[in-house]
Parts: structure tokens; C-alpha cells; sequence
């Protein structure tokens, strides 16, 4: 008979005062930082799931959230646009810029650099040493939503709330594909395959979709995966599951292989989330699922196989 993939609520974390919006790894494995509608920068040990500790406060909605740990820096994007750039070595070194307008949507670290979108529809590539943007791309007049990228292609994939998903070079960050009509209303989650060749997007359609990188981005896959907008993607490190964060408050995970349905994780039968889940993580770190959400709550869910 095939392995039952079982999954366990581990624990549920407990301490902002608002939704929690983004939830990203940390510097160590066991370590995660979590990002929320109370402006808090909340620091989380696995081995202690009890005691998070307050990193730094900002007076806006966090809607995206990444950590640096080689540069000793957390980015912080706010729902107004502006991005915070602490320095955990040295608080003096802070810097808030005003960039993006109608949210920070999503950061994600390329090479030396950093990328960052927002509700503008630009993409734009910041330094870190001297911390300054270098380049803005005008890539829709619609909110770009999420980001991803392929270390193996050197490629970028952005969501788009035009309902597109768009492509570009990593290197020159110049537009090789756009994918125009990808979903029927806004690309809230884009996320390679570890495999390389196939590309996973999710949006406010509430459809799950794969992409054929090899065969020119055509349609494999196509299903009606949860009921209301599906939020976040994650592969977990082997590249054996990936999972799917929904506003409708459950969490679904998925052969990554033949993308059917393995497992729901919802509120009354598995004292999951109350409200929408937002974001996900899966962690290295004894093989957690990580999952935050409008109810306040970030939950631990540890899963395995007979």
C-alpha cells in the first residue's frame, strides 16, 4: 500500500496584534521572522515556539517581509509602498524610502541585489552597499502581486493583478514572455518547481495552474484548487510535496510530481486557521510547514510519511 502523508500541528504562535502578512526564514534554520498588520518584525525559534521576540516596529501594515543574514539586514515593505532597511548590527544605519506606491507586494533577492514590487506595477532593483535603487521597470499599471526566481533558467517570474504573469532575464532584467491571459483575475502566487521545467501559479480565480518552461510556457495543468484566492506557494526542501495557502482559510498539500491532492489542513478538524491564510513557509528545520494568517496566529505543522 502507498506511504500516508500525515501531518501534525506542532505548535501556534501567538503574539501580533494584527493579521500577519509575510513570514520568511531567518539566519538559521530553526529560525523564521514574521511580518503583520501591527507593524511588528517578530523574531521565532522552533526550539522555543513560545518566545518570539520583537526585532523592530514600523508605523504601517507589513505586506512583505526578507531577511539577509549575511549583510545583517531585514527588509520590511509597507502598505503605503515604503520599505524599511534594518540593520540588526547597527539600529543608527536604519533607512525608510518611499518608493513603491499602494503596497510592497513582495522582496525577493537576486545575485547581489534586491528585487522589490508593488501596488505601481514597477519592479524596481535595489543595491544593498550603498543601499539605492538602481533600476525601475514599468512592467504593468496594475498591482504586481508575487515573484519568484530560477537560479537554473537565471529567470524571473512576476504575478500580476492584470492577470498576467511576466517573465524577464535575471541578469538584465530585460522582458522575455508574458504570459497575458495566465489567470482570470490577479496572480497572487508564481513558484518554480525544483525540478526546473515547470512553473506553478496560483491566483485570485482560485485556480492552480502549471506552466511547461520547456515547451514555450504552454498549459499542463490546470484545477480549481481551493474556493477562494489561493495566497502562497511552497515546495518543501526535497521537492516531494508543495503546499497552497487560501483565503479560504485551509491549507492543501500537493504531489508535486502529479500535482493531485494529498491532504487538507482546515479549521475545525485539524485546529487549523480561523481567517484567511496568507503566506506559507516550509522550513529545513525538521520539516515544517509554516503558515500565518488574519487570525493573528502563525502555526507549525510537521510533516511526514509512514
Amino acid at each position: 500500500m502507498p506511504k500516508q502523508l500525515n501531518v501534525k500541528k506542532i505548535a501556534q504562535l501567538t503574539g501580533h496584534n494584527g493579521s500577519i502578512f509575510s513570514i520568511v526564514e531567518d539566519e538559521q534554520p530553526n529560525r523564521f521572522l514574521s511580518g503583520g498588520g501591527d507593524g511588528w518584525i517578530v523574531r521565532w525559534d522552533l526550539n522555543e515556539p513560545d518566545l518570539g521576540k520583537l526585532v523592530a516596529k514600523v508605523d504601517q501594515q507589513i505586506f512583505a517581509l526578507r531577511a539577509i543574514p549575511d549583510q545583517n539586514l531585514i527588509i520590511a515593505g509597507n502598505m503605503n509602498g515604503g520599505l524599511h532597511w534594518i540593520r540588526t548590527d547597527d539600529l543608527e544605519k536604519n533607512k525608510n524610502i518611499s518608493h513603491h506606491h499602494r503596497g510592497v507586494f513582495d522582496i525577493l533577492p537576486v545575485h547581489d541585489a534586491v528585487l522589490t514590487i508593488g501596488g505601481s506595477g514597477v519592479l524596481t532593483k535595489w543595491s544593498l552597499d550603498p543601499i539605492r535603487s538602481l533600476e525601475s521597470i514599468q512592467l504593468s499599471h496594475y498591482s504586481l502581486r508575487s515573484i519568484d526566481y530560477s537560479a537554473t533558467r537565471n529567470e524571473i517570474a512576476i504575478g500580476a493583478s492584470d492577470h498576467s504573469i511576466f517573465l524577464l532575464d535575471a541578469g538584465s532584467l530585460a522582458l522575455k514572455k508574458v504570459l497575458p491571459k495566465a489567470h482570470s483575475n490577479s496572480v497572487f502566487a508564481v513558484k518554480y518547481h525544483p525540478n526546473n521545467s515547470l512553473l506553478l501559479s496560483g491566483g485570485r480565480d482560485a485556480h492552480l495552474r502549471v506552466w511547461d518552461l520547456k515547451s514555450d510556457f504552454r498549459e499542463v495543468s490546470t484545477q480549481p484548487a481551493h474556493w477562494f484566492t489561493i495566497n502562497s506557494i511552497v515546495f518543501d526542501p526535497t521537492g516531494r510535496w508543495f503546499a497552497t495557502g487560501s483565503r479560504d482559510k485551509t491549507i492543501k498539500i500537493w504531489d508535486a510530481a502529479n500535482f493531485k491532492l494529498l491532504k487538507v489542513l482546515e479549521t475545525v478538524r485539524d485546529k487549523g486557521h480561523l481567517n484567511s491564510v496568507n503566506r506559507l513557509y516550509w522550513s529545513t528545520f525538521g520539516n515544517y510547514l509554516l503558515s500565518c494568517s488574519d487570525d493573528r496566529s502563525i502555526i507549525a505543522w510537521e510533516v511526514t510519511k509512514n
